[in-house]
């Protein structure tokens, strides 16, 4: 018991959800997604460096736009080649980050994310991607309603209308309790600390 009690407070309580980036962009709207899009790549890019560096879990929680047969390897291949290959090439998942498949907006749909986060341990999550005023937020609102402390850096969401994501990302803050914070702002090591102090108190 002591020692499993050891490996829990090894983990680090916070993960961060990397949303829908491996994309087709094969829709009516794509265009306009894109555009607005191309601005988050190194942000996001960045922001996962810097959690890797604290040893902060990464999870990309993505729809497989219909390649159901498909492994994360073969969606990131299929993806590459198409409309935002660049994009996608920029923020494809390491082999050694978490991969989920959704199949409709929200992560938790349908979904082993709830089970993969119960058993990382996780408090806190930090959520970026695309589309933000569409499944950035129905994920949030699902991990709001599960207890979860939010992070949603403006700085690493887009909509394919700005509007829309400014309207998002204050539904966020406002409702469910998200920062909203650029990611450059985030003090990884500060947030870290808090969701460990969560987790004691949540433990006694």
């Amino acid at each position: 018991m002591e020692k499993q009690d050891q490996h829990e407070n090894n983990k680090i309580p916070v993960a961060l959800l990397i949303i829908d980036v491996i994309n087709d962009f094969n829709f009516p709207e794509a265009p306009l997604l894109l555009k607005t899009s191309a601005p988050i790549a190194d942000k996001i890019y960045d922001l996962k460096k810097r959690a890797k560096k604290e040893k902060i879990p990464v999870i990309y929680v993505n729809d497989n736009f219909g390649q159901w047969q498909s492994d994360k390897h073969k969606l990131v291949d299929y993806c590459s080649t198409q409309s935002g290959g660049e994009f996608v090439k920029k923020l494809q998942p390491d082999d050694d980050d978490f991969f989920v498949v959704k199949p409709k907006h929200s992560g938790f749909f349908s979904t082993p994310l709830s089970t993969l986060l119960n058993e990382l341990s996780i408090q806190t999550l930090i959520l970026c991607g695309v589309a933000g005023n569409i499944c950035v937020l129905f994920t949030a609102n699902d991990a709001y309603m599960r207890g979860y402390t939010l992070y949603a850096p403006a700085d690493c969401s887009a909509s394919n209308i700005e509007e829309d994501n400014e309207r998002a990302l204050i539904l966020m803050e406002k409702t469910l309790n998200a920062d909203i914070s650029k990611s450059e702002d985030l003090d990884l090591k500060a947030i870290i600390d808090q969701a460990n102090e969560n987790k004691h108190k949540t433990m006694y």
